[in-house]
């Protein structure tokens, strides 16, 4: 038996039926992801820019597609949205490498 890849298209489009199984939870959801998206401090691009960054880093491929679609339509370029991912990826790198001193210090405990 072939292996369905659990990653469909077509599952973004019903992302609003999640409150469906929880009404209240769910509006309480969207009405705050709705306002956290609206212009602020930070521009809606800037916040887009963010969001694809964060979906790289958490490896969520619904974001990728949704938040790549929505810096474009924010009028990010895409040396501007591959800067984004460059910034996730080296933040992501340096968090497993910090993680290297409580190893070290592990060693430094277990070999004294």
């Amino acid at each position: 038996m072939k292996d369905e890849y659990h990653f469909k298209k077509s599952d973004l489009k019903d992302f609003s039926k999640i409150t469906d199984l929880q009404e209240e939870y769910g509006k309480k959801f969207f009405e705050w992801y709705g306002s956290v998206f609206e212009e602020g401090a930070l521009t809606v691009r800037e916040k887009s820019l963010i969001a694809l960054a964060v979906a790289h880093a958490i490896q969520c491929p619904y974001c990728i597609d949704a938040y790549t679609s929505t810096c474009l339509q924010k009028g990010a370029d895409e040396e501007q949205m591959m800067e984004a991912v460059h910034v996730a990826a080296a933040i992501k790198g340096g968090t497993t490498l910090v993680y290297g001193v409580q190893m070290m210090n592990q060693v430094k405990k277990l070999t004294m």
